[in-house]
């Protein structure tokens, strides 16, 4: 008997907690609901009263930091500060992938591959570039004396400088990728190709800096060659898992009748996303290339497979969970300003980090754009290569790496990008428009640019009229001025690739074959009045023909 009351008793108590850590979460969940709902609601107000020198990711990042603050106040509970940090493969794997997932389904293809020559230098050249300027300053700095970092190896400073020299996808989507700044179509290429490209090559530099640091060793010249293969590889295996999983899903769904059940139909096309993100990083890929080119190959094949309710939803639900993603995340990690993890502040570090950033990517914009206008016909004019350097956006991703950056500094590490990430996405990010509309880099809606296509003026496989074949280079370096060969080989493999596209790809995988975009433009809409041929008089009530 009294073991059985003993029993009764832990059995209540063990219940009460089970209670009050429901409770906990419950109601630290509702926060969540509540902040998210006012980022949202801020965005509505942005767009409707125009508000472009707060952009909606800066909108969310500084509601973060006001509720961030607010409760700092009001608690000190280190569970509940716990729960508002900002949780690195809580991002990676869950708010990440939408966000990219729908930046290449809506992807403006022509524009992306006509510029990827440049994108790619942009992305690889000027990633390394700004990567050893900012390492070796701040290493500099360190060995002055000034700031507080490694003075003995080079390693460290030159991980900071590899993951703060990433352009974030997630900030320039957020901020250039608005309709209501209407930016130059050429802009938006560059800087979001850039932004999504480089990833790969902070991630592999912040990898390979990361062994060094390990193994106690110096970068010299001849592990240099190692790491850009080490470099290609990532890149290339992430580009072939993306094509392989799209290629796949568009084969199931062109060949099943999966259309006929529009719920499994766009679970299937979701999980096939999220499989091609996941896969990559399970084995040490870029999970941001893979299902960014996973989306380019879906909408070009796989939209055409979709049945018309399927198109309509799939966009919308891509497009919501973009939203409440990008929200979330600068929500997050103004959240996390305050919540008291982080104990080592240096604003001269702060500050000097900052001129370092826009010197490193000056070093690299102006020099690689002059380099790149000399072969291309579509020159890049200097007031877009001063938006281009302007708009080199830190976010998430720099802020999600700092977070394993090693040794006993890592804590100013993480507050240096912290600081350099609200400063770009605040104060850069708010001067956007501005920038853009002295630059004469922002467009009336409406007017018509020289990279617009048919294929850009939707963003999604509404309009299956929308998509055309990818032209690969057809504004970069291969149509050159007085470059006729190359321009001769180049258009030659673009006939290639649409004969092989046309004959084997698309009977395959799905999508428009040519002729069908001018049949489906000639046919009579349903909803348009019918016309009747006149009808013909007999011969007796036929009016006299007018001499």
């Amino acid at each position: 008997m009294w073991a059985g009351s003993m029993a009764s008793m832990f059995g209540r108590r063990r219940l009460e907690e089970d209670d009050g850590t429901h409770e906990f979460h419950a109601l630290n969940t509702l926060l969540l609901v509540v902040v998210l709902g006012l980022c949202i609601l801020s965005a509505y107000l942005i767009k409707k009263y125009r508000f472009y020198f707060m952009p909606e990711s800066s909108a969310a990042l500084c509601v973060g930091l006001v509720v961030g603050g607010i409760a700092r106040l009001i608690t000190h509970s280190d569970e509940e500060l716990d729960f508002l940090s900002f949780d690195p493969e809580m991002f990676f794997f869950m708010l990440l992938p939408p966000i990219i997932f729908e930046a290449g389904y809506t992807l403006r293809r022509k524009n992306f591959f006509r510029n990827l020559g440049t994108i790619c230098l942009f992305a690889v050249i000027g990633t390394l570039v700004s990567t050893f300027v900012v390492g070796y300053l701040t290493y500099a700095l360190a060995r002055a004396g000034l700031v507080d970092v490694d003075a003995t190896n080079p390693m460290e400073a030159l991980l900071f400088g590899a993951l703060i020299s990433a352009v974030d996808p997630v900030a320039t989507l957020s901020i250039m990728g608005s309709p209501e700044l209407n930016c130059d179509p050429l802009l938006y290429s560059l800087v979001f190709g850039e932004s999504v490209l480089n990833d790969a090559v902070a991630i592999v530099l912040f990898r390979t800096f990361y062994n060094y640091y390990e193994e106690g060793k110096e970068l010299d010249q001849s592990k240099i060659p190692v790491a850009l293969f080490e470099f290609l590889g990532v890149s290339v295996g992430s580009v072939v898992i993306g094509l392989a999983t799209g290629l796949i899903c568009s084969y199931i769904f062109r060949h099943t009748r999966i259309r006929d059940y529009p719920k499994y139909e766009i679970s299937l096309l979701f999980l096939f996303a999220y499989g091609a993100y996941a896969l990559a990083e399970s084995i040490e890929l870029s999970g941001i290339m893979a299902l960014f080119f996973c989306g380019v190959v879906l909408a070009h094949y796989n939209s055409y497979n979709l049945s018309k309710t399927s198109q309509t939803t799939a966009e919308e639900i891509f497009q919501a969970l973009s939203t409440v993603a990008e929200s979330f995340v600068f929500m997050y990690m103004g959240m996390g300003f305050f919540t008291g993890r982080f104990k080592v502040w240096d604003l001269r570090f702060v500050v000097l980090a900052v001129l370092f950033c826009l010197l490193g990517r000056a070093l690299h914009v102006f020099p690689l754009s002059w380099l790149s206008n000399a072969t291309r016909r579509l020159q890049i004019p200097p007031k877009m290569q001063v938006v281009i350097w302007f708009a080199g956006l830190r976010g998430a991703i720099a802020f999600a790496l700092s977070q394993n950056m090693p040794g006993p500094h890592k804590d100013i590490y993480e507050t240096t990008t912290l600081s350099i990430v609200i400063f770009t996405t605040v104060v850069c990010g708010g001067l956007t428009e501005p920038m853009l509309r002295h630059a004469g880099m922002k467009r009336a809606h409406g007017e018509p640019s020289p990279l617009d296509d048919d294929d850009d003026q939707v963003r999604a496989p509404l309009n299956p009229g929308a998509y055309e074949l990818l032209e690969v280079g057809s504004g970069d370096g291969a149509a050159g001025r007085g470059d006729a060969r190359a321009t001769r080989t180049v258009r030659g493999l673009q006939a290639m690739f649409r004969e092989i596209d046309n004959r084997y790809l698309k009977p395959m995988f799905g999508g428009q074959m040519p002729g069908a975009r001018r049949a489906e433009a000639e046919a009579p809409s349903e909803n348009a009045p019918k016309r009747y041929p006149p009808k013909r008089l007999p011969n007796a009530q036929r009016p006299p023909t007018a001499l």
